[in-house]
């Protein structure tokens, strides 16, 4: 039977944030600026934040932020005479909040150091980690942007498809949702919300095109290859051209076993073999599955046009066709950067792997589809772009690294202020901003720091 949130967890500092922030967004009735992280996870965060300032009548103006960059964030904080939410960043910048003249809101699940001076009475600051929960695999910021705005209002449960969309964007229904995530996804399942099925992890016209389109899985020999992909289909006597829904039972799972047995060999870790048979969740409010608008989201992020993502859910009769043409350039852009790894584009250091992109936006989904997918499993990988007269890093390792100690929130943290830069995230993915000039000396220290964390782990199974 369906319930409120109230009772989800015990820890009271849970209901004192939500309290608190849910208060301060009340007293203020005016015109709000959103600031969101443009990728699918913060996109859908600011989704479910402006469909809950429309529905409270407020007004709004939202506005991505691109990277760890606090720089832009001061930017935009003098620019605003108002208050402001932040969703799926900030928790490095709770310093410079407190020096805001108007409310500032901040809902983030990254892992921070805590601020010597308790936030004044007009910022509140809600974070999972706080609760003992954990913002890495249990709630994004999207699932806890969608909890906050439940706490404003119980119609807001509607906001389930950006919330789940989001968990999916950033890869915490890998291995199945857990926690509060969990208990989000059950509680949108009583309220008719969300319906859940298992299928493969393919999608396309036909069989061969969802192989050969297929970034996630990526397919070492056979993804972005079109002969390669029909030769093969030829020897398991499966027909290129027919639809994946036509194909008989025994002819999917042959299909399916001889994909998962690639995945194997090419030495994809279990628990990424195992999420190809994957859940699916049908959200009737939109019309599209949560993966796909998961996709679609991410894509307008790491296009440019972050805004038409959140134009999605706030019904823009044209954004989804303009999402969908977006999503083929993404998923090009990211096949391209795969296809250079798979060809041997990586640097190996003794306890880390490194690479260069061209393509900046896409620089870390490259990086954590190619940790998934293709890079040795036992060293966390970082990427470098250049924008705006500074590096920008990417690093990706896995829940299986993090078991062994791997915690890149400090690695990035630590090894970018020591190049006069900024970083932090999670311990599993995370960013920094370091000048130009300053990789190698980046790199050496990173790869020190990793090389403490997983003293004596690296090279077990």
């Amino acid at each position: 039977m369906a319930s409120g949130p109230e009772r989800f967890l015990s820890d009271p500092r849970y209901g004192d944030e939500f309290t608190r922030a849910r208060e301060l967004l009340l007293a203020h009735p005016g015109r709000w600026r959103v600031i969101y992280h443009y990728d699918g996870d913060g996109i859908a965060s600011a989704t479910s934040a402006v469909r809950a300032l429309r529905r409270l009548g407020y007004g709004l103006q939202a506005t991505p932020l691109v990277g760890v960059d606090r720089s832009r964030m001061l930017e935009l904080l003098h620019a605003t005479r108002g208050p402001v939410w932040v969703v799926d960043t900030g928790a490095t910048w709770l310093d410079s909040f407190a020096e805001h003249p108007y409310p500032v809101l901040v809902l983030d699940h990254h892992s921070y150091v805590p601020p010597e001076r308790a936030a004044p009475d007009h910022v509140a600051f809600v974070n999972p980690l706080d609760w003992g929960v954990d913002g890495m695999s249990e709630l994004c910021a999207a699932t806890l942007t969608w909890l906050y705005t439940i706490f404003l209002d119980p119609k807001n449960w509607d906001n389930a498809p950006w919330g789940l969309s989001g968990a999916i964007a950033d890869r915490q229904h890998v291995g199945g949702f857990r926690g509060l995530n969990l208990r989000l996804l059950q509680e949108a399942e009583d309220r008719q919300l969300v319906k859940r099925r298992v299928g493969v992890g393919l999608s396309g016209a036909s069989v061969a095109d969802a192989i050969q389109r297929s970034i996630d899985p990526y397919f070492r020999g056979l993804s972005g290859k079109r002969e390669a992909v029909l030769e093969w289909l030829r020897g398991l006597a499966i027909e290129p051209a027919a639809a994946l829904g036509s194909l008989a039972p025994a002819d999917l799972e042959r299909l399916t076993k001889s994909l998962e047995d690639r995945l194997v060999r090419q030495g994809v870790r279990p628990e990424f073999v195992a999420a190809f048979r994957q859940e699916h969740y049908a959200l009737p409010s939109v019309g599209i599955d949560a993966g796909e608008l998961s996709e679609l989201q991410n894509a307008c992020g790491r296009a440019g046009t972050p805004s038409l993502g959140v134009a999605l859910g706030v019904g823009d009769a044209a954004a989804l066709a303009q999402a969908r043409t977006e999503r083929e350039r993404w998923r090009s852009g990211i096949e391209a950067g795969l296809a250079r790894l798979e060809a041997g584009q990586i640097q190996a250091m003794p306890h880390l792997q490194w690479f260069e992109s061209p393509e900046t936006p896409l620089a870390g989904t490259q990086a954590g589809l190619g940790m998934t997918y293709l890079l040795d499993p036992n060293r966390p990988v970082a990427v470098f772009t250049t924008g705006d007269g500074v590096l920008k890093v990417s690093a990706r390792g896995t829940h299986w690294l993090v078991g062994r100690g791997l915690d890149l929130a400090r690695v990035c943290r630590e090894a970018a202020a020591g190049v006069g830069g900024e970083g932090g995230g999670h311990k599993v993915a995370s960013g920094a901003t370091i000048p130009k000039g300053s990789r190698d000396s980046f790199l050496t220290e990173a790869n020190r720091l990793v090389g403490e964390q997983l003293a004596g782990a690296v090279g077990g199974a």
